[in-house]
């Protein structure tokens, strides 16, 4: 019996590669016929097909549409690309909220059913309250300690903190960069640098590890300032603009989350205006744990430097920047997982599963992992009684 060929529309071909960021090159190279099917000369078999869609992480029911389908982020997008939001996202961007959804479903549920009191910061601030008084609220609520972070050895010893500091507040802080744990689907910094979902329950905050350490810590101050205004988002925390982007909120989300790391008193009280302006970047960008851009931006508005000498500075670093490749992931599994997952969220989710309250299924869906034994593992080294 021959086999079964499916009559694809070249377009969905093109829409699949597009969304999973695959080139068509690369698609020629594993699919030898690709060429023949986007001309339409040749139809692929369903088995080339199921292979393709898993190839660009595309559900294989989408191939049997007469168009492309119009998809879009399910969350608020505040992202711009000058006054102009972004569209199509990729199948990554897509999948890692879509299953951030699926945890904050389940964590809602789980602290409904404990009784657990709803988190008066959620949605506490109203929006453009001023940036000083924003950012100091948040602060003392986090308990953020510009001297610990100052003696941190390490950008990573600091995010660690300040990480602890949002689980401690209740906030599922997942980081991540890549899609579930596959290494092959690497987050893409460009694409999106985080996104906060709201909820007096179950509040998530969701970083691209794929970014620098000094941005990611960026990312989550922004992300928090979201949260205080009840607001989800997927966020422009991006500061390679010179915190001028289009979008009101994220320019004052923005302010916030700089002031709440890089107090304005702080910079005017330890910024040497005569000193070499690089050293100098350099040397506050390690007191304060945060990216040199973050630095020269306090630097212009604790009155340093001009405007035209800021926006000269500033593309300088970006570009300088844009040559260093941030470090890569790694190390040990389960410690890095319950960060990609969230601590909090996985030691719920663990002890719930292993009391016979949440499936096994559903368990290792939320938590990318296949087998019991891989499960109870992970439980032991996250510090729940096995």
């Amino acid at each position: 019996m021959p086999p079964v060929r499916v009559n694809v529309q070249p377009a969905l071909l093109d829409w699949a590669l597009a969304r999973s960021r695959v080139s068509a090159a690369a698609a020629e190279e594993r699919f030898p016929q690709f060429s023949g099917w986007r001309s339409g000369n040749v139809q692929p078999t369903l088995k080339q097909l199921e292979s393709f869609a898993r190839s660009t992480h595309t559900p294989v029911g989408f191939f049997f549409l007469p168009v492309p389908p119009q998809e879009s982020v399910p969350i608020p997008d505040f992202r711009t690309v000058g006054d102009a939001g972004v569209s199509s996202p990729s199948a990554d961007l897509l999948d890692t909220i879509y299953i951030c959804q699926q945890r904050q479903d389940w964590y809602r549920d789980h602290a409904r059913a404990l009784g657990d009191p709803p988190l008066a910061f959620v949605g506490s601030m109203a929006p453009f309250t001023e940036v000083t008084a924003a950012a100091a609220t948040i602060r003392e609520s986090i308990g953020i300690d510009h001297e610990q972070r100052r003696r941190a050895r390490t950008w990573e010893e600091a995010l660690t903190v300040f990480l602890d500091q949002a689980d401690d507040l209740g906030v599922l802080v997942m980081k991540s960069g890549v899609v579930f744990n596959n290494t092959h689907r690497k987050l893409d910094p460009d694409e999106f640098r985080g996104f906060a979902m709201a909820d007096t329950l179950a509040p998530v905050v969701f970083i691209n590890g794929a970014d620098s350490k000094s941005a990611q810590m960026f990312t989550l101050a922004h992300e928090l300032v979201h949260l205080w205004i009840g607001q989800t988002a997927l966020s422009d925390a991006s500061i390679t603009n010179g915190f001028d982007t289009g979008n009101a909120i994220e320019r004052w989300c923005n302010q916030v989350a700089a002031e709440l790391l890089v107090p304005l008193w702080a910079v005017r009280d330890t910024y040497d205006a005569q000193a070499d302006r690089f050293s100098e970047m350099q040397r506050l960008a390690r007191r304060f744990k945060v990216s040199t851009l973050v630095i020269l931006r306090r630097m212009y508005d604790a009155g340093g430097m001009s405007r035209d000498d800021f926006w000269e500075a500033f593309a300088a670093e970006r570009a300088r920047l844009r040559e260093i490749a941030p470090a890569g992931g790694g190390g040990d599994f389960h410690r890095t997982e319950s960060v990609r997952v969230s601590p909090r969220f996985a030691r719920a989710l663990v002890v719930s599963t292993l009391e016979g309250n949440t499936l096994y299924r559903d368990a290792f869906r939320m938590l990318s992992i296949r087998k019991a034994s891989t499960l109870e593992e992970f439980g032991r080294r996250i510090g729940v009684p096995i």
